[in-house]
C-alpha cells in the first residue's frame, strides 16, 4: 500500500486548466489524498476586472467542485514563496502544474519553482494541450 499523498494543482483563471484538475484528481485517486487547486494573482493585478476573467474564475471553482477540491484564489506580492507556503501547510507531496511558454529560465515559473521548493514534493509538468 501507497503512503497517502496530498496534491497541489496550480492553475490559472484560463478555461483550459480543467485538464490540470483532472490529473491532480486522477492522482489524488491513486495516493488517497487531499487535494487542493490553487490561484495566485500577483498583487495590483486586476483579475476580475474583465467579465471573461469573472467568468473563468467561476468555471474554475465548479471544476474543482466537481473534482473534489476546494479552489484557493490568493493575491501575493512573491507567487513562488505564496506557493511554497501553501505546499508546506498543506503537507502537499505532488504538484500539478502545466508548462510554462517562458523561453528564459530565469522567468520560467517551473524552473524557480523547482528551486524553490521543500524536498519530497514531486512536480507534474503537464505539456500544453494539443490542438
Amino acid at each position: 500500500m501507497e503512503a497517502i499523498k496530498n496534491v497541489m494543482v496550480c492553475v490559472t483563471q484560463q478555461k483550459t486548466c480543467e485538464r490540470l484538475i483532472k490529473k491532480g484528481a486522477e492522482l489524488r485517486e491513486k495516493n488517497g489524498g487531499d487535494l487542493y487547486v490553487i490561484h495566485v494573482a500577483k498583487e495590483g493585478f486586476n483579475f476580475l476586472g474583465k467579465s471573461k476573467e469573472g467568468e473563468a474564475l467561476e468555471y474554475l471553482f465548479q471544476k474543482a467542485k466537481d473534482y473534489g477540491a476546494n479552489l484557493t484564489v490568493v493575491r501575493a506580492q512573491n507567487i513562488l514563496e505564496t506557493l511554497k507556503e501553501f505546499a508546506e501547510k498543506n503537507n502537499i507531496h505532488i504538484m500539478v502544474l502545466g508548462e510554462s511558454y517562458e523561453h528564459d529560465k530565469d522567468s520560467d515559473i517551473v524552473v524557480n519553482l523547482e528551486k524553490h521548493l521543500p524536498e519530497g514534493i514531486q512536480l507534474e509538468i503537464m505539456p500544453p494541450k494539443k490542438k
